[in-house]
């Protein structure tokens, strides 16, 4: 039988180059912050169709804090992108991380259903781990 996902499709989109996401110095210690983004869009790779979601981060900064706008640009560049679910909250997570250096971070996708299957894939980070864990 032959597949109808490649290897080029699950590779779709990771490596893309998306907007810097900029960081402003954070001023308290020990607190954390929750990004909702309520009309997340991507493109699937296979069938090219737009595919809808919800993506929350959850970070906890230590010496720097994600600038917002910047933050809004980079999502909005997935808009175009042909990504896979997985892909898209695991590569959000890595930039998050490399952008503002948290003490930890997670990312969750609720994706819409699609063929009655609804998606929620869920992705962590710690300093104390240094690698991101799907979950």
């Amino acid at each position: 039988m032959k597949r109808l996902y490649t290897d080029e499709h699950a590779r779709s989109g990771v490596d893309a180059k998306l907007p810097e996401i900029e960081t402003w110095p954070n001023q308290y210690p020990g607190y954390e912050i929750e990004i909702v983004i309520p009309e997340f869009t991507s493109i699937c790779p296979k069938t090219s169709l737009p595919d809808f979601g919800k993506l929350t981060l959850r970070y906890v900064p230590d010496k720097l804090c994600l600038e917002l706008k910047s933050l809004k640009m980079y999502e909005l560049e997935y808009r175009n992108l042909g990504i896979f679910y997985e892909n898209v909250v695991n590569k959000f997570l890595r930039d998050v991380v490399r952008a503002c250096k948290p003490v930890s971070a997670t990312v969750v996708g609720e994706f819409t259903p699609r063929g009655g299957i609804q998606s929620r894939i869920t992705a962590s980070w710690s300093a104390s781990r240094s690698k991101p864990r799907g979950r």
